[in-house]
């Protein structure tokens, strides 16, 4: 085994390694440090091995900075910090369970195989060698020293191959593969008849002591939550710049220095799109030798380009100002000189070539036409330098206030308020989970002071405080007479629906013609050979199509389905298997995937087992 991962070190063991350490260190042995230090206090003791607090607490650290990481505008009010607690430690405790398994099932790797494959891996290498210098930086950058990082390394790699041998070792019949396939591509054909809510809708009616009833049967789903009505503050960057004076001579000097770039500039690109798979390289390297050698780029553009659209035009894409393009497309693009040719420019569509075709631009607009738009651009730009020095006094004075008239009234910004906020939230910004948290605390909700100062959005904070408190309470029947009355008159047209299509089914399964049963409906639509992918008649529809049992010598097989308001009757006429070729490609893929599902079962069954037989203490 020691061998195998020798060889592979560079191959999938090297990704796991890095993947586990380095990029997901909160699935298995988030911290990977070495397993406590003696004297130090415990968290765990995991079949008499101790899980430290110290290492608890630098993962606890870690998961939460990973998991900010991970938000679009990082915001530590988000985060649950004792839901972190108890994952990070369970998490840990079964890191424990797996390693112990490990050594007992004398899984190990000497420290001549840790040098071998810290050396070969492609993370710590420069120019293709071994770099201590790059090593030691990513240790540490990962807050380990390099000994605990090889222990890790140590730990996590027989770790690996216990759950890969697992994993891989799933087994699924071809057959069965084959028999899910053949359903999956299973064709029915069937006929269907719309009964509109139209039809039945002036045939029922809903009664006052109707109404009445159901609100003192279902009292729970008319009661207010509770909620507050919220005081807030919100200072934004752009309500800052509207407060910002620019003066003409301002404007006028950031014309003239600007006048270059106030002409709009448009080019013109051609392009050869490759796919980034294993032979990319050579096909790029044959682009450029054949481009050496004087072939045109439009004509290699339509032989090689993966872009078949741009490809019948010799590559060409246009004339394009700046945003149009993907950043790294855009600044190569924008650095060329016409008639260049680039380097290679890795995108997330693949790899491009890039010629620049033309350039071409437009007059510079007269100062008048643009003022209040350079307007704007400056008093962004002052208010942007202003945004964190005022943020910060709200801040602080909100956090020394009793009310929020005094910040307001000392900075010049307005207090508003918003009711009914619950604990779910309501209308910006109280749509934003941090700042509702904050204010549904002890501290806010009881002791009446401020919440913190909350990024709620891109340069807008929020600084709130409850007014007044509401509890739950239920809401007057004269308020939800009429919702009541809409939500009963649905369901009895429903039903009313369900009556027509089970007596149009029993008329039909007695032999009788559609137009001879005399239940308003149209004719029958025809659909053969359709699949369950449908998407004209909705999932809906199409799975209550194939939940119908086979025909049998050709009778129909009756059914009933709701498509939005309406009702269709379903004619089941016949059943066609679907097609899998032997050894092909589906059917492989199939396979394997069940394989993979079948193996990571086991492999979680084996670590439920494992971790109900250990003896875990906890302080």
């Amino acid at each position: 085994m020691l061998q195998d991962i020798r060889d592979n070190a560079q191959g999938t063991i090297a990704k796991i390694i890095i993947g586990v350490l380095i990029v997901s260190l909160s699935i298995w042995g988030m911290d990977a440090i070495i397993g406590g230090f003696s004297g130090e206090p415990e968290v765990a003791t995991v079949n008499g091995e101790d899980i430290t607090e110290r290492d608890f607490l630098r993962v606890v650290q870690m998961e939460t900075q990973r998991r900010l990481a991970a938000m679009n505008n990082p915001d530590p009010s988000l985060l649950d910090d004792d839901q972190i607690r108890r994952e990070v430690l369970e998490s840990l405790i079964q890191e424990q369970v797996l390693i112990q398994d490990a050594s007992n099932q004398g899984l190990e790797l000497s420290d001549a195989d840790i040098d071998s494959l810290i050396t070969q891996m492609p993370q710590f290498q420069v120019d293709g060698k071994f770099n201590r210098d790059r090593f030691v930086a990513t240790v540490r950058n990962l807050g380990m020293g390099v000994g605990e990082f090889r222990e890790a390394m140590r730990r996590q790699y027989v770790v690996s191959q216990i759950r890969a041998g697992l994993v891989q070792s799933g087994v699924v019949a071809e057959e069965n593969a084959a028999h899910l396939l053949r359903i999956q591509n299973q064709t029915r054909d069937f006929r269907m008849v719309r009964l509109s809510a139209d039809d039945v809708a002036g045939q029922v009616e809903v009664t006052d002591e109707e109404v009445a009833a159901y609100y003192e049967g279902n009292t729970g789903l008319f009661m207010l939550p509770e909620r507050v009505d919220a005081a807030y503050i919100a200072l934004s960057l752009e309500a800052l710049a509207d407060t910002v004076e620019i003066s003409d001579e301002e404007i006028a000097a950031y014309y003239e220095s600007r006048a270059a770039e106030l002409a709009d500039e448009e080019r013109r690109a051609a392009h050869i799109l490759i796919e980034d798979n294993d032979s990319a390289g050579e096909t790029i390297a044959e682009i450029q030798r054949r481009l050496a050698e004087g072939e045109e780029f439009a004509s290699l553009a339509k032989e090689f380009s993966t872009d078949t659209v741009s490809a019948e035009q010799g590559g060409d894409l246009g004339f394009a100002g700046r945003g149009v393009y993907g950043d790294a497309f855009e600044d190569v693009l924008f650095a060329m000189e016409a008639g260049e040719v680039s380097e290679p420019v890795s995108t997330s569509f693949g790899t491009h070539l890039i010629k620049l075709l033309d350039v071409r631009k437009s007059e510079v607009p007269a100062l008048e036409e643009i003022r209040d738009q350079l307007r704007r651009e400056l008093a962004s730009d002052k208010a942007a330098a202003q945004f964190a020095e005022v943020r910060s006094q709200l801040s602080d004075l909100a956090y020394a206030a009793n009310d929020l008239a005094d910040p307001a009234s000392e900075l010049g910004l307005e207090v508003r308020e918003k009711a009914g906020v619950t604990r779910d939230g309501g209308e910006a910004p109280f749509d934003h989970p941090g700042l509702v948290r904050q204010l549904f605390s002890d501290d806010v909700l009881k002791d009446g002071y401020n919440t913190e100062l909350i990024d709620v959005g891109d340069s807008v904070s929020v600084v709130a405080r409850v007014k007044e408190y509401f509890e739950r309470e239920q809401q007057p029947l004269d308020e939800v007479r009429e919702e009541i009355r809409a939500a009963l008159l649905e369901q009895k047209v429903r039903e009313a629906q369900r009556e027509r299509a089970e007596q149009l089914i029993a008329g039909l399964q007695d032999g009788k013609e559609l137009a001879d049963l005399n239940v308003g409906t149209g004719d029958w639509q025809e659909f053969p050979g359709q699949s369950r992918n449908n998407a004209e008649l909705g999932a809906g529809v199409m799975n209550d199509v194939f939940s119908l049992q086979r025909p049998v010598e050709g009778q129909p097989v009756y059914g009933m389905s709701a498509a939005g308001e309406d009702m269709v009757v379903i004619a089941l006429d016949k059943v066609t298997e679907g097609e899998v070729a032997a050894g092909g490609e589906d059917l492989q893929q199939l396979q394997n995937f069940l394989a993979s599902l079948e193996g990571q079962r086991e492999y979680t069954a084996y670590q439920q087992y494992l971790r109900e037989r250990a003896e875990v203490d906890r302080p």
